[in-house]
């Protein structure tokens, strides 16, 4: 009997499939987005050297204490914003979107638009 892929397989897939096109420069990096059940993680991403420049996530000391739950849209949001904060104090306004696989739907999209209301363009 066949088994059916699980669905971590499957947005795998779509994400290597959308990499191939989605390339992260030190004009552009990229705003790489990670999501579990229990919280929603954030980086900006240069490529060329392989550097991770920012980074934000519900772990994050600042977050911790503001949001009880990790894995809502809400929390997403702030860590959108936090992420673009800690961006634009580097000097990134401008970022190629990675949704890593996912739906561009919930906490994909709520963290996608609290970074562009902070301030990074995309």
């Amino acid at each position: 009997m066949i088994q059916k892929p699980s669905r971590n397989e499957l947005r795998k897939k779509r994400h290597l499939r959308v990499r191939k096109k989605v390339f992260g420069t030190p004009e552009r990096p990229r705003l790489n987005v990670f999501r579990s059940n229990k919280h929603i993680y954030a980086q900006i991403i240069d490529d060329l050297k392989g550097h991770t420049l920012v980074a934000a996530s519900t772990l994050d000391k600042e977050l911790r204490d503001q949001i009880e739950n990790g894995g809502n849209v809400e929390a997403a949001a702030k860590v959108g914003a936090l992420v673009a904060k800690r961006a634009l104090e580097k000097g990134i306004t401008k970022v190629v979107f990675d949704r890593g696989g996912y739906k561009y739907h919930g906490r994909v999209k709520a963290l996608a638009e609290a970074a562009r209301e902070a301030g990074l363009e995309f």
